[in-house]
């Protein structure tokens, strides 16, 4: 039997806990699946890189735009996308990949420090899969992530 994972309840909202089967799963190895993080906090980068490289070949972006140039070189299985980014916002860059062939149905993870209320339906709306608040569990995100890539 598995060990449960525990999670901050602000990890992850409501939501994103009915599609996930956080408290079912420990984390796999899935090397070779490509995941982008895109986010202009580069501390973040960093840890979750780290954090990713284990099990992923990872990838990091500041901008929007650089996000949207890395995404169509490297075409990743996953995105965990921030919204307030420097030069575009997260809704722009997930309108964006839905436009380009072949980045169309990589699934996004948002990953905000911004309100739940006022953004994780609107997130939902403009394509994300799931929707992470920081400070987020990395356990419930690497599950997340493993079950995004199959």
């Amino acid at each position: 039997m598995l060990p449960a994972i525990d999670c901050e309840p602000y990890s992850f909202s409501p939501n994103a806990a009915h599609k996930l089967e956080v408290l079912k799963h420990e984390p796999r190895s899935t090397r070779g699946a490509k995941i982008l993080v895109i986010d202009d906090d580069r501390d973040l980068c960093l840890g979750l890189r780290i954090r990713l490289q284990r099990n992923y070949e990872t990838y990091c972006a500041n901008d929007a735009g650089a996000g949207l140039s890395m995404a169509f070189t490297e075409m990743p299985d996953v995105i965990i996308l921030d919204i307030g980014l420097p030069d575009y916002d997260g809704y722009f860059l997930m309108q964006s990949l839905s436009e380009i062939p072949g980045l169309a149905g990589v699934p996004v993870i948002v990953l905000t420090g911004r309100d739940r209320f006022t953004h994780e339906s609107r997130c939902y709306d403009a394509g994300a899969k799931l929707f992470f608040q920081k400070p987020v569990d990395n356990r419930a995100l690497l599950v997340a992530i493993e079950q995004l890539v199959g």
